[in-house]
C-alpha cells in the first residue's frame, strides 16, 4: 500500500526544521548567543525574545534553570522524527511513516502545551511582565503556532492511521473467514 501524504504536513515538518535547529542553537550556546555574546549576530531576534520569555533570558541561564537546554534538546528528537517521516513517507515509501510524523507532532503539541501550562501554573512568571500586546505579538501567536500545526498534523495523520488500521483489520477479518479471494 502506498502511503499517503500531505503536501502541508510536508513542508511544515522541512520548513520548521531550520528554525528548530536555530532556536536549539540560541538555546545550547548561551551565554554567547545572547546580548553582549560575541555569537549573538547570529541570533539578533532573541534580543527581543530574551526579554519577552525569561526561559530564554538571562535570569533563567543564571537560575541555571533546566528547562530552557531541556526542552531544545527535545525540539531536536522531534525534528529528527519530523524529517525522518518525510524521508521514509516521500523518499522510502515505507507505509507505517505516518506513525513516525504522528509520533513527532504528538510530542510536538505536548512540550507546547507543557510549556503553557507551566507559565500559567508559576503565574506567569517568566511572560507575566510583558504587555498584552507584546505578549500576544512576541509570544502567543509565535507559540500558538506549534499547538495549531500540530494539532492539525495529530488529526490528518491520526485519520490516515485509523483508516489504514480499518482496511487491515477487515482484509484480516476476510482472511479469516476463508473468504479472500
Amino acid at each position: 500500500m502506498a502511503v499517503k501524504t500531505h503536501t502541508w504536513v510536508t513542508l511544515w515538518f522541512v520548513l520548521t526544521a531550520p528554525v528548530i535547529f536555530w532556536d536549539v542553537g540560541y538555546c545550547f550556546m548561551r551565554p554567547r548567543s545572547m546580548l553582549g555574546g560575541d555569537l549573538h549576530w547570529i541570533w539578533k531576534p532573541y534580543e527581543i525574545y530574551q526579554n519577552v520569555d525569561y526561559v530564554y533570558g538571562i535570569k533563567a541561564l543564571e537560575e541555571n534553570d533546566g528547562f530552557t537546554n531541556a526542552q531544545s534538546f527535545l525540539n531536536i528528537v522531534e525534528t529528527l522524527m519530523n524529517l525522518t517521516y518525510v524521508y521514509l513517507a516521500h523518499v522510502s515509501g515505507w507505509s507505517p511513516a505516518p506513525l513516525i510524523g504522528f509520533a513527532a507532532a504528538t510530542m510536538t503539541l505536548s512540550k507546547t502545551i507543557l510549556y503553557w501550562a507551566q507559565e500559567y501554573y508559576c503565574g506567569f512568571c517568566a511572560i507575566g511582565h510583558n504587555t498584552i500586546s507584546d505578549l500576544i505579538i512576541y509570544w502567543i501567536i509565535p507559540n500558538g503556532l506549534w499547538i495549531v500545526i500540530p494539532s492539525l498534523i495529530v488529526v490528518r495523520l491520526g485519520k490516515d492511521l485509523a483508516a489504514s488500521l480499518h482496511i487491515a483489520e477487515r482484509a484480516a477479518t476476510k482472511t479469516a473467514s476463508g473468504k479472500q479471494k
